[in-house]
């Protein structure tokens, strides 16, 4: 998607212009805001509104003085106020929040990859704080966010059982591939999976807690469900067999884990868990590893409730975790310092600890972000600290601060997209031990 700005109407009462470049672009790449012909020195209020699918409204703002020039460039200038400050070139996207008046509890997930995300970006006099829906602005553009760049292809996966999509990215192949699974929320959630496809790399995303296989016949799937997944990409013929990884997130990292350790049919080439730990029953299959102690679930003043203690303290029974010794590839932990929902920091110390008495130390790399929680997803995707859990409907702390967890989201994508790459498309001995407390 290469950069095209829009031409963006003005009033006939002045000559703002504000221009958004690139105006269409991926969900995890920058644009600059630059609003010019302002007069000099005067007080704007930058805003940005969306309309999400299920029709409830996001909105963020900003205020800015403009420049001797009459200009302000968002990327550079500094907000004095609004859903945040400081300069922030994405900040009316990573501050997005629900329009005053909404329902709680609400999280901003796209469900259709095949279309953009809209965004409204507009320009208004003064600094405002609310009221822009019967305010005019001064000058607006139109900007689509894509989860999917032009020529990644979309393949429903149904066979064998299977509840899936496939993202494959522009061109013949044969190319890298990654299972994506998320957490128990359920439900077939694709939006990561298209954006891994538009770097390059296929993903397949999978249902496993609500497949139609389960909806069928009232059953969880059991581990071999995975396998199926992983053998139905090897023997793709335009994936790259022998460089298949897995992604976790929060329960995908209790099965990304268990399987890169003991599956004698899944031959990971590098695994990414975020948000999540190495603690279950490994003598159970899959319904069984999800089954936790209840009793240990916390409910602050707020009536959230707070799951982090789980698996606290971590056991030293052997019975009771993955022995992550056991790994022979390399292994990413992306963890948030303030998850109210997992443990995942004690739960990387411990598998720091088990790997190095194993001396598969070399193959760890942890990031860790001390006021991030527990929801890490793409770059500039809203901070949501507490939601309804999906399955159950209880309202659930997710935990970090707005800022430093924006900031986590934004630096640990990167350093998966290099991780990824670097052990997919590299050598045949990747990995390298680091950690980072950011």
């Amino acid at each position: 998607t290469g950069p095209k700005t829009e031409p963006c109407g003005t009033t006939n009462l002045t000559s703002v212009k504000l221009s958004v470049n690139p105006s269409r672009g991926l969900m995890d790449e920058k644009f600059v805001i630059l609003v010019q012909h302002a007069p000099p020195d005067s007080e704007l209020t930058v805003y940005a509104l969306h309309q999400c699918e299920d029709g409830h409204g996001w909105d963020a703002f900003a205020h800015y003085i403009s420049d001797a020039t009459g200009r302000v460039n968002v990327s550079e200038d500094c907000s004095l106020g609004g859903t945040y400050s400081g300069i922030e070139p994405m900040g009316l996207l990573w501050s997005l929040r629900p329009v005053p008046g909404s329902q709680p509890g609400l999280r901003l997930r796209k469900k259709n990859v095949q279309e953009p995300m809209l965004v409204t970006v507009s320009v208004y006099e003064g600094h405002r704080k609310e009221g822009f829906a019967e305010l005019v602005p001064l000058a607006s553009a139109l900007v689509e966010r894509w989860y999917m760049s032009p020529g990644v292809r979309r393949i429903p996966v149904t066979k064998n059982g299977l509840t899936a999509t496939l993202f494959l990215p522009p061109g013949p192949g044969p190319f890298p591939a990654i299972m994506d699974l998320w957490g128990g929320g359920g439900q077939l959630v694709e939006y990561r999976a298209a954006l891994l496809a538009s770097h390059g790399i296929a993903a397949l995303t999978i249902d496993y807690l609500t497949p139609m296989i389960t909806k069928e016949t009232g059953e969880m799937v059991n581990l071999q469900y995975f396998e199926t997944a992983y053998k139905s990409l090897e023997e793709h013929p335009q994936i790259l067999g022998s460089r298949i990884a897995m992604l976790g997130f929060s329960l995908g990292t209790t099965v990304t884990l268990r399987m890169a350790a003991y599956s004698e049919v899944m031959k990971l080439r590098c695994a990414v868990c975020i948000s999540g730990s190495h603690v279950q029953p490994i003598d159970k299959d899959f319904e069984g590893i999800i089954n936790l102690n209840a009793a240990k679930i916390r409910i602050n003043e707020e009536n959230q409730e707070i799951y982090r203690d789980l698996v606290l303290p971590i056991t030293s029974d052997p019975s009771k975790k993955v022995d992550v010794g056991r790994l022979q590839c390399p292994l990413l932990l992306i963890v948030g310092g303030d998850d109210m929902s997992w443990a995942a920091q004690e739960a990387a110390n411990d598998m720091k600890e088990m790997m190095e008495r194993a001396g598969n130390s070399h193959l760890l790399t942890i990031l860790c972000y001390p006021d991030a929680g527990h929801l890490i997803e793409p770059p500039y995707t809203p901070h949501t600290r507490a939601i309804p859990f999906p399955l159950c409907e209880v309202m659930v702390l997710w935990g970090g601060e707005m800022l430093a967890h924006s900031r986590a989201q934004e630096d640990s994508w990167k350093k998966m997209l290099l991780f990824l790459r670097v052990n997919l498309f590299g050598g045949t001995r990747p990995g390298g031990m680091s950690i980072s407390y950011l």
